[in-house]
């Protein structure tokens, strides 16, 4: 059986110690092709694609790989994510990772999942920067944490401050409560909801 036969019946795993910040980078999948030509170089992996950069994780049926020193992602088909310091977790139908700033933008149905803080986030476009710990949700947003459900058009997630800031028609089910205003801020670490602007509410006693 010829080397070119053993590629394509065995998974392929490689280890590039030529990426950004001088970081072990490997991939495997099923299948490899691409090409090093000046300026075009890219590296497409195809079936059971994988790629781990750093703490993180990726997962998808196609991952393409391009720029200086493999600094960018882009992964399609039930992608699916893992930061394992942070024990972040996110599925979405398409990403690009930029391994430089740390940069991962989500788009389609799409969903984060920070389990130290107990939030779920889902949304139609996600970005989050790793490095500023701050996710940015639009379109469809939808954000759980406990008995609190959250929903606007547009969110902002600052995860080190717990701190969430929605707008885009936000309201906040808290339990049997509702709120509505212009803009909300919600305190995830106390359950505290702050509003601006149009404010209107209905409480259950």
């Amino acid at each position: 059986m010829d080397k070119r036969r053993i590629s394509v019946l065995f998974s392929l795993f490689l280890i590039l110690p030529f990426s950004a910040h001088c970081e072990i980078f490997t991939f495997r999948a099923d299948k490899m092709s691409g090409g090093k030509a000046a300026g075009k170089e890219v590296t497409i992996l195809t079936g059971n694609a994988e790629v781990r950069s750093d703490k993180l994780l990726l997962k998808a049926e196609r991952i393409e790989i391009y720029g200086k020193n493999n600094q960018l992602i882009q992964c399609s088909g039930n992608v699916w994510g893992n930061e394992e310091e942070k024990q972040i977790f996110f599925r979405t139908d398409s990403m690009n990772y930029d391994r430089k700033t740390k940069i991962a933008r989500l788009e389609g149905a799409s969903s984060l999942e920070d389990r130290k803080n107990e939030v779920v986030a889902r949304g139609r476009f996600i970005e989050y920067d790793d490095r500023a710990e701050v996710t940015v949700l639009q379109i469809q947003v939808r954000i759980f944490k406990d008995e609190m459900v959250c929903r606007s058009e547009y969110a902002v997630y600052r995860r080190s401050q717990k701190l969430l800031d929605l707008s885009g028609f936000p309201v906040v089910y808290k339990k049997n409560d509702e709120f509505r205003a212009d803009r909300i801020r919600v305190d995830l670490d106390t359950d505290d909801v702050t509003m601006q602007g149009s404010v209107s509410g209905a409480i259950k006693e």
